[in-house]
C-alpha cells in the first residue's frame, strides 16, 4: 500500500515516510521517529516570527510539534503522539508551516507585493 492509500490515523511505515518526504516536503527528514526541519533565520527577530507563525498554525490545527529555537535557527518537529507515530496529520501541518513560513510574495505570483528588500537590515529568514 502507497501513502495516498492510508487512512488518515493510520501510521506510515518509514519507507512511505521518505518518499512522502521526497515528494512533498525535500527539505523535511525523517529521524528518531520525527519528521523534522531547520529553518534558518538572519536573527532573534526572525526566530521569534518563525515560532509565532508555527504556533499559530499548530493552534490552529489542533496539532502540536515540539520546537527548540536559538538566536538563528528554528527547528521543528512533528509526530503523531497518540497513535504514536507518523499521521496524515504530521504531513499536512508540515505543507502548512513550510507554505507559509517560507511564502515570500514574487513575479510568478503577479502580486503588487513586493517582498523584504534583499538588504541585511531587513532579511529575516534564510529562503532555500
Amino acid at each position: 500500500m502507497g501513502w495516498r492509500e492510508r487512512k488518515s490515523e493510520e501510521v506510515y511505515s518509514e519507507a512511505e515516510i521518505n518518499e512522502r518526504l521526497t515528494e512533498q516536503l525535500p527539505q523535511w527528514s525523517f529521524k528518531e521517529e520525527h519528521i523534522r526541519r531547520k529553518y534558518k533565520t538572519s536573527g532573534w527577530k526572525g526566530t521569534l516570527m518563525v515560532v509565532n507563525t508555527i504556533g499559530h498554525l499548530a493552534e490552529a490545527a489542533w496539532h502540536h510539534p515540539d520546537m527548540t529555537m536559538s538566536y538563528a535557527y528554528v527547528n521543528v518537529k512533528l509526530m503523531n503522539h497518540a497513535a504514536k507515530g507518523i499521521t496524515d496529520k504530521d504531513f499536512e501541518l508540515a505543507l502548512k508551516i513550510e507554505e507559509v513560513v517560507m511564502w515570500q510574495p514574487g513575479a510568478a505570483e503577479r502580486s503588487a507585493l513586493e517582498g523584504t528588500p534583499d538588504d541585511a537590515r531587513f532579511k529575516y529568514i534564510k529562503y532555500d
